[in-house]
């Protein structure tokens, strides 16, 4: 779906004596999984009945159809990719899917998109295909209607073979350095986010309600989405407001309730920058700096360290 207007949402900001890291509440979480690693397009339906138990857990605001978010991690769905790409799609190990939410005025998306492409060529990296993920926006509120993204995923494959904890680490590294292009290019953090870069899982989330994901993501109603684990959350949004790109699951955790200890752990990542080190001598970790952004919720920050 293309659009060229999208509804920027407020944010909490201190004022007075208000601060907004004074909030606090719980979230709704929630896993499935097949402890012998069988997968199967069950674990998926019972996830998502999980997360639509959760509503309880989760907000709306005064339109009652958009949530302060929810969402799913789950394995990649190699069956309904390798349907649509065929042959271009190499095997399942050695390739990575990233999930972005990319602008819906087209000229900025066309901005990411192309910073994109330079930054996975940079990183000896190929990319085999853009995918625009389907989706039924009409199942969802106004709100999030208004402020949708555009959906997308990209495909990558490393250019020479790797270990699979060093395509990993190749792909957080292309991460933070798209990352930085786009805060160079001058696009609204509001307007990009990549909700997941992996060999192994995928992340699909929104400004949703519990019971709108399966029906707002058209892959998760495919019998052929298999899966041995399904991660699930419904968000109460407490020092941030509700957000396309602040909804759970995050790239590596989901969480509940706040990090009382968040100022200090921030505090310290960034102290320790200076003496940070890879392995992996074709890394220069000062291009991924800082690993931490200012001003991000909790559970981002811990899911950027």
């Amino acid at each position: 779906m293309t659009k060229n207007k999208q509804h920027k949402l407020p944010k909490l900001v201190k004022q007075g004596l208000y601060d907004p890291s004074f909030e606090h509440d719980a979230c709704g979480v929630a896993m499935i999984a097949n402890i012998k690693g069988v997968k199967n397009h069950d674990i998926i339906k019972k996830g998502l009945e999980a997360l639509e138990h959760l509503g309880h857990r989760g907000a709306a605001g005064a339109d009652p159809k958009t949530g302060d978010g929810a969402g799913i991690m789950t394995q990649i769905p190699d069956a309904i990719f390798r349907n649509e790409l065929k042959k271009d799609l190499p095997p399942l190990d050695d390739y990575a899917v990233g999930m972005v939410f990319l602008p819906a005025q087209k000229t900025d998306r066309d901005i990411c998109i192309k910073l994109i492409e330079e930054s996975i060529l940079d990183e000896s990296m190929q990319l085999i295909k853009w995918r625009e993920v389907p989706v039924n926006p009409n199942s969802i509120g106004n709100t999030a209607k208004d402020s949708m993204p555009y959906i997308s995923q990209f495909f990558v494959t490393p250019k020479s073979s790797l270990k699979e904890d060093e395509f990993e680490f190749s792909l957080f590294a292309l991460r933070r350095i798209i990352e930085k292009k786009i805060v160079r290019s001058n696009i609204s953090e509001d307007d990009f986010y990549i909700c997941s870069l992996s060999k192994n899982t995928v992340v699909y989330k929104g400004l949703l309600m519990t019971d709108q994901v399966r029906k707002f993501y058209l892959d998760l109603q495919n019998e052929s989405f298999i899966s041995s684990l399904a991660l699930v959350h419904s968000r109460f949004s407490t020092n941030t407001l509700g957000s396309w790109r602040l909804a759970h699951p995050y790239r590596y955790v989901i969480h509940n309730g706040e990090i009382n200890t968040h100022r200090g752990n921030v505090n310290w990542m960034s102290a320790r920058e200076k003496v940070f080190d890879t392995q992996n001598n074709n890394k220069d970790i000062s291009k991924l700096l800082p690993i931490i952004k200012e001003g991000q919720s909790d559970t981002a920050s811990l899911d950027n360290a």
